[in-house]
């Protein structure tokens, strides 16, 4: 496997187990004056290298999860821990830190920079931790994704499914230990979706990448080493 994708770190033994862990997650949001509660009481535990899937029906609070878990937005109530590290008390800063040194995350809605070009979208991540190399790097992760030919192209002149490549790609170029993903063959055609899923397990098998995502595709799902349920705002194990 090209080195790109290699982090020696990330060895086994070597990262704190487990990966992430959510203890009494709570998430309610208010609006006006109705409540409405998303996440009751899920408690989690993921191990490190493991790859899981959380599946559920639209609008059971997946994304909301996803984000959670990986510091994007704050819980209303309940203990969270990633990398080892508790974040659930941290300020967005902190939080950016951790997630800047332990986590990739790709979004559902891409979330690229309209004024960097898809290489310099994949170099940013590098070029703020300082990794020398940045150039080199975000270049063959584009190729591994198939957009060698589109380096130089802006946001508005890919498509949805080159988006969604450009944000894995940069998803991938710090080496995260962990790696989140909303829906990351959502954009894609049959063919470059199972390019990127073989991707995501290569990742997870060779490098001991933790992997959770979101996804409504059930073969994508079983491929996971497990799958768990969001219902009721809580999680089940699929069996």
């Amino acid at each position: 496997m090209n080195d790109v994708l290699r982090d020696s770190s990330s060895a086994a033994g070597a990262v704190l187990s487990p990966a992430v862990m959510a203890c009494g997650l709570e998430k309610t949001v208010t609006a006006r004056d109705n409540s409405l509660t998303i996440l009751s009481g899920l408690d989690l535990q993921i191990k490190s290298g493991e790859s899981v899937a959380i599946v559920g029906a639209s609008g059971s609070g997946k994304s909301t999860l996803l984000g959670i878990l990986a510091g994007l937005d704050l819980p209303t109530a309940g203990y969270i821990s990633l990398a080892g590290k508790r974040i659930d008390a941290l300020d967005e800063d902190e939080r950016a830190k951790v997630r800047g040194q332990h986590t990739g995350f790709v979004f559902q809605s891409f979330q690229l920079l309209g004024n960097l070009t898809a290489l310099e979208n994949v170099m940013l991540p590098l070029e703020l931790t300082g990794v020398d190399n940045s150039e080199q790097r975000a270049t063959t992760l584009l190729t591994r994704v198939g957009l060698e030919h589109r380096l130089d192209h802006y946001p508005r002149q890919l498509s949805g499914g080159e988006q969604q490549r450009v944000a894995i790609a940069r998803a991938f170029a710090p080496r995260p230990g962990i790696l989140f993903a909303d829906e990351p063959t959502g954009n894609l055609d049959e063919k470059t979706g199972e390019k990127i899923i073989q991707l995501l397990f290569e990742v997870n098998r060779e490098s001991g990448t933790t992997i959770v995502l979101v996804t409504h595709d059930m073969g994508l799902a079983g491929r996971c080493q497990r799958i768990l349920k969001l219902h009721g705002g809580r999680l089940e194990e699929v069996a």
